[in-house]
């Protein structure tokens, strides 16, 4: 039986509308009895990495994105915060090995459990475009950019589709300030979660 802090935080629609999470990652969360706060905030991170992933495959064909690996990864990049939730309100990255260990603990294979440790460490050797779109997500859907992390997307899509680098950073650029846009109406959905929940219980 789940909370209903987390019931709502997996269900309310938001503003903008957030897509529902993965089935997969929904009962992982149930079963994990994920802090409210984490769920929304893998919610809000879900939605945009659906939006880039798909205005990307729109605007730059050639790019082979594995979809469904992206959505996934951006599902559950934070879910090491589970067994550290101090780091739902405080920095740390104690919950990106945390998370890698926890989903394969519970029979996620290792290509999407890898997500949990690379949303953070794009520069490390490889990182391919999947890994840049969750990173890049889990920085846009706040608003925040990241000169360094769009840098190293804007060059694999340059080698990819044979465009001049300032071409592609000018629609990069659009498509992200756009995603942007919505910032603080995301904020606000995660904010209205709690980041304990009373009646929840972390896996620790």
């Amino acid at each position: 039986m789940i909370s209903a802090a987390l019931h709502r935080a997996l269900t309310a629609s938001g503003d903008p509308t957030l897509r529902p999470l993965p089935d997969q990652v929904v009962a992982l969360l149930e079963t994990l009895h994920a802090p409210p706060r984490l769920a929304a905030h893998l919610r809000a991170v879900h939605d945009v990495a659906a939006q880039l992933t798909d205005a990307l495959v729109d605007r730059f064909p050639q790019v082979s994105v594995d979809r469904a690996a992206v959505l996934f990864g951006a599902a559950t990049h934070d879910i090491g915060k589970v067994r550290h939730p101090e780091e739902l309100s405080g920095p740390g990255s104690a919950h990106e090995a945390a998370g890698y260990d926890l989903l394969r603990e519970h029979g996620v294979a290792a290509p999407l459990a890898r997500f949990a440790r690379t949303h953070a460490s794009w520069h490390q050797d490889g990182v391919g475009v999947d890994d840049l779109l969750v990173s890049v997500a889990d920085k846009v859907w706040k608003g925040k950019r990241v000169t360094d992390l769009e840098g190293l997307l804007v060059d694999h899509l340059a080698d990819v589709t044979g465009r001049e680098r300032w071409s592609v950073f000018l629609d990069l650029d659009d498509l992200l300030d756009r995603i942007a846009a919505d910032a603080d109406r995301r904020l606000a959905f995660q904010a209205i979660h709690p980041v304990r929940d009373p009646h929840g219980a972390a896996d620790r």
